[in-house]
């Protein structure tokens, strides 16, 4: 395998800078970001990712139970109807090469979300997607 190098530590300080800003600036609960961290990385394969946002999440009081069956929220009575919408959002958004965004599934999001809370919404998914490229393209696993 070809060795991968780390990202530079320009650019990896302008992305933890951007992260961070999200981070300190949400209105949104730390426990729905998390879910949303963890069910993009279950998409993108991001190994590093999926254990350290599985981490943060019960760190945050996040349920065994609702982890196990993140991959499978649809099926299961243990998301709220606004977590529901963040989490096919984040489908959606992690996935935008197929299809787009679904009109249903941005209006559905925008019951749930007051106009700047949507936004954040989008600016976590769009982060995580970018620290799950950085990561798997980096050669980055677990500890």
């Amino acid at each position: 395998m070809t060795k991968r190098h780390a990202l530079h530590t320009a650019s990896y300080s302008q992305m933890k800078d951007f992260h961070e800003r999200i981070e300190a600036e949400t209105s949104l609960d730390k426990t729905l970001i998390e879910l949303i961290k963890i069910r993009a990385s279950q998409l993108n394969g991001c190994a590093f990712c999926l254990d350290m946002h599985a981490k943060d999440a019960r760190a945050l009081g996040e349920t065994e139970q609702r982890l196990y069956t993140l991959s499978a929220w649809r099926e299961t009575p243990f998301f709220t109807q606004r977590e529901q919408a963040a989490l096919a959002l984040t489908e959606a958004v992690t996935r935008i090469g197929d299809h787009h965004i679904p009109e249903e599934v941005y209006a559905e999001a925008a019951r749930h979300f007051e106009p700047a809370q949507l936004s954040e919404v989008l600016m976590a998914i769009i982060a995580i997607n970018a620290w799950n490229r950085i990561a798997i393209t980096t050669g980055m696993t677990p500890r």
